[in-house]
């Protein structure tokens, strides 16, 4: 490795470091925020670690009687087993430029909400003893505090990125859960074939929206140039609000087809904005979770 290179990539470690303790700070007030109760969203099923005795019913098979839990009492025990895959939660959250918009605060764009609530759910799986990772990590999904760190390091890391995303796919266990954060302004074949991909390993999701409010109320008049964060796409308008009605009626079209995506995948959709309560999206994605289709 040459000097240059170590040094470019001493650098990009320290401004990964320096971000992610923020980011666990903000995401740990947030999670501090919902009053429910944190759990585990277990339930029987084939696992390998212990999860409780219920009492022997009719159907049982003899096979799964716990014979020396039983031999305590005068009543026949099963051991149950948790369900390893239905408590992996994957997430994507989208790191393109699109998410850096913001039209005040830059502590509010679209990508510091997405992390944020992302974050904050990580926390809240962990204390349940939940296993969750980024569905662009190559290792499998893991709980306890060092997966929040580092799921908190991937988030944080950045990198060259393209002016919008969409999700990238990779073999998820049957039976877990996956939540997709982003503003879903791209190029939809993208996002169709992403959320079908991992729907279709009966994995069963919630896609969350968010957008600027300069996004849905378009308070733009007179000469305006539009730019996409990166500066690849441009557009010069000479009356913008002439095209306001044509605008909000194309992004109105984009979250139909989001909440018919939804509907036909078996997953949830919800719509935010950065300046309404994080705490209302973070119980929303919370509650989708815990949610059957």
């Amino acid at each position: 490795m040459s000097e240059n290179s170590a040094i470019t990539l001493r650098g990009d470690a320290q401004a990964i470091s320096a971000g992610v303790p923020a980011l666990i700070a903000r995401a740990r007030r947030l999670a501090a925020t919902l009053s429910m109760g944190v759990h585990g969203r277990r339930r029987s099923g084939h696992g390998e670690e212990f999860w409780q005795y219920r009492q022997a019913d009719v159907g049982d098979s003899a096979r799964d009687i716990d014979w020396r839990r039983s031999a305590q009492g005068d009543q026949f025990f099963i051991r149950q087993t948790e369900w390893q895959t239905a408590q992996a939660v994957h997430f994507w959250v989208d790191q393109s430029a699109s998410m850096q918009f913001c039209a005040g605060n830059p502590e509010v764009s679209k990508s510091a909400r997405a992390n944020t609530l992302a974050m904050a759910v990580a926390i809240l799986l962990a204390k349940g003893g939940e296993r969750f990772a980024h569905l662009e990590d190559l290792e499998r999904p893991k709980s306890g505090e060092v997966q929040v760190n580092k799921f908190a390091a991937h988030l944080v890391a950045g990198g060259d990125v393209d002016d919008y995303g969409h999700p990238e796919t990779k073999p998820i266990a049957k039976g877990a859960r996956a939540v997709f954060i982003s503003d879903f302004l791209g190029d939809w074949d993208g996002i169709v074939t992403g959320v079908s991909r991992v729907a279709d390993q009966d994995v069963q999701g919630a896609l969350v929206q968010v957008l600027d409010p300069q996004e849905l109320e378009f308070p733009f008049k007179g000469r305006t140039v539009f730019e996409s964060m990166k500066g690849t796409l441009s557009f010069e308008a000479r009356r913008a609000n002439g095209m306001r009605d044509a605008y909000l009626e194309r992004l109105l079209e984009r979250q139909d087809a989001l909440r018919a995506l939804a509907r036909r995948t078996g997953w949830r959709f919800l719509s935010h904005q950065t300046d309404s309560s994080a705490q209302a999206a973070l119980l929303w994605i919370y509650a989708a979770l815990e949610a059957r289709a």
